[in-house]
This record gives structure tokens, sequence and C-alpha cells, in this order.
């Protein structure tokens, strides 16, 4: 049975969510939770194609993102608050807990609810970045680098060196994404490459060439990537960022002590037991799992740990759904029986 996919919006009394919902109302519940610079949108494959299986799917736009709701300080961007608002999404939903899914910047959400609110959990993926216990901060990513590719005197933070830049220039980081959004958006938004495995990426670069594009004051101007986006999802995504801009997303990069501070508060020292997914992108590499230690640590935390290597960039789920979506289904299938629709879900309202 298809299903279309609707436009809802809830409002408690600290935030306001717009979220995007499919599937049958009654079918059991996946929350699909995006990075930067993306949207609820970005999920649209995973929406209709397990909704079509029976579940319930539900993607938010994140505070800073969309038609959710925009803070003004840096410190209203710390994932302690984005789960919160996880939380009260759920409470709206009449829910009590929930299968979560997260990419990018989505993902530490979703390590968060595990951690601090397993209760909330029946269980969680996460596709590029990894679990790291300690908090999702450039400090405690560092140690990880593969030194082979990132020798220590020239890119001190390794692919990270990115991170270290939107707090040393913050607004100039803003300004060159937003001089052009558009041709941010076609820049940004492009397949994995083969032939890059092995080699530094190119986040690695930003601080020495002040900026991420080479040190212009805008991106280039390159063809969109059919592969990746449409016109459609295009103008989508830029309307969405010409109407908010990038301070908010841009600030969930500030927040690295807070997040860690976080991180020390969860429960059984971070250890997770409840069912766990991970999607690696073979060519993501900036968040490089495969060759380097990166993910480590998720290994030595997650007791209940399926790793599925996807052959995509890090925009995983737009490049290759089918693939992404095949694993979910695959997973929950076998390690998450008792999240299976039931037979008669599709029929009910």
């Amino acid at each position: 049975m298809l299903f279309s996919v609707t436009e809802h919006f809830m409002k408690t009394a600290r935030h306001a969510n717009f979220y995007l919902a499919s599937g049958p109302e009654a079918g059991p519940l996946i929350i699909f939770v995006h990075g930067w610079p993306e949207l609820s949108h970005s999920w649209r494959h995973q929406l209709r194609c397990l909704a079509a299986l029976g579940f319930r799917c539900v993607a938010p736009d994140m505070r800073g993102y969309g038609r959710s709701s925009n803070y003004p300080a840096h410190t209203d961007y710390a994932l302690e608050h984005s789960v919160d608002d996880m939380l009260e999404l759920l409470a709206h939903l009449g829910r009590d807990r929930a299968v979560w899914v997260g990419h990018d910047w989505g993902s530490p959400v979703v390590w968060s609810l595990a951690s601090h609110h397993p209760e909330r959990c029946q269980a969680i993926a996460n596709l590029c970045v990894p679990y790291i216990a300690e908090g999702f901060a450039s400090a405690k990513l560092i140690p990880l680098v593969n030194r082979e590719i990132y020798p220590e005197a020239t890119y001190p933070a390794g692919q990270w060196e990115y991170q270290l830049f939107y707090d040393e220039h913050f607004d100039r980081a803003c300004s060159i994404f937003e001089a052009d959004i558009e041709n941010t958006i076609r820049a940004l938004f492009r397949k994995g490459n083969p032939t890059g495995r092995g080699k530094s990426s190119r986040t690695a670069e930003v601080r020495r060439d002040n900026g991420w594009f080479a040190g212009a004051d805008k991106a280039p101007a390159v063809p969109r990537d059919p592969e990746v986006i449409s016109e459609e999802d295009l103008s989508i995504y830029a309307a969405a960022l010409t109407r908010n801009g990038f301070f908010g997303p841009d600030s969930w990069y500030m927040n690295s002590a807070a997040n860690v501070a976080y991180a020390a508060r969860a429960r059984d020292a971070g250890k997770l037991t409840l069912p766990v997914l991970f999607l690696h992108g073979a060519y993501d590499y900036t968040c490089e799992t495969i060759d380097s230690r990166l993910a480590e640590p998720m290994r030595r935390d997650c007791a209940d740990l399926i790793e599925v290597t996807v052959f995509s960039g890090h925009w995983m789920a737009q490049e290759r759904p089918t693939e992404v979506n095949a694993a979910l289904a695959k997973w929950l299938a076998v390690k998450v029986p008792d999240a299976w629709p039931a037979p008669d879900t599709l029929g009910r309202a």
C-alpha cells in the first residue's frame, strides 16, 4: 500500500517542531533525525518505503532548520536541547518509545537518546557517524585520526579541521555558505567517489584555506548531482536555508564542551545494550570508519551491534536509498522482530 507524506506541526512551551509523516498511524514508530545542513525532506525515500511496509514514519526538521524553531544563541544548539525536542515529539505522537534513525548530526542526537533515555528507544540505527560515548566533539575525535593520511604536523585535527574553523571563524563560515545558497547546496550534496579512498578529505583543508571552498568567499558554480538531489530537492533545501540562514545549522558545531559534559551524565557510563545498526559509508572520507579507528569506541560500547557497509558517500540516505532501506528493513526483521508491523497494520487508519 502506498501512503502519502503529510506535513504536521507541534508546539510546546519550549519548542515548535515541524515534521513529515507517512504510514499507518497504528504502525510501529520510526523517527528519522537529519543532520547538517539538511531537513526532514532528506528522509523522503525512507519515509515512503518503510511506510509501505507498515511502519509509522516521522521525520522532524531539527532546531535551527526548516519550519522548526530557530534560536539566537550558540548554546541553544547543544545536543541536550535537541534530545529534549525529540522526547517532546515522541510524547506528542502518543508513544512511549520508537525506533530512532539518525544521520550526520542527527546521529549524535540518536546516540544520546539511547545513552540517556534507553527506555524511549526500541532500537537505534545510525548512518555514517559512529558512537563516541565520551561525546561527539573534536577533542574526542582527533585521537582516532588516521595519521598515515593526516600527518599531525600538517593536519593537527585531521579531517576534523573544519570543526575547529567554526570555533575560530564562525561568521566567515556562515557568510561563505550564505553568499550563494543554491551553489552551496550543489557543491555539498555530491555522490561518493571511490577514487578518494586513502586520500585526505577536503574538510581537512578548511582551516588552512580559510574557508570551505579553497578560500573563496562563496561556493563555486558546479552542476547539481542528480544522483543525490533533484531540481525539486534543491529548491526545497534552498528555500529553507535562505529563510533561516546558516547560524542555526552551524551553531551545532559550537557546543563541544557542553556536549562532552552531557555525555558524561549518560547511564551506565554510556554502554548500550539495545539493538544497534550502523551503516558505514564506503566513500565517506570525513566520517571514515573503515580504514581508521573511528568506529572502535562504538564496537566497544555497543553490546548488540550490526554493521553494514553501503557503497556511498556521506549523503547515504539520498544517494543509495535502496541499499539503506534494505539494510534497515532486514535489521528490523531479524534483530527487532517486536518492532515489525502486525499483519493487519496496513488496514488500520
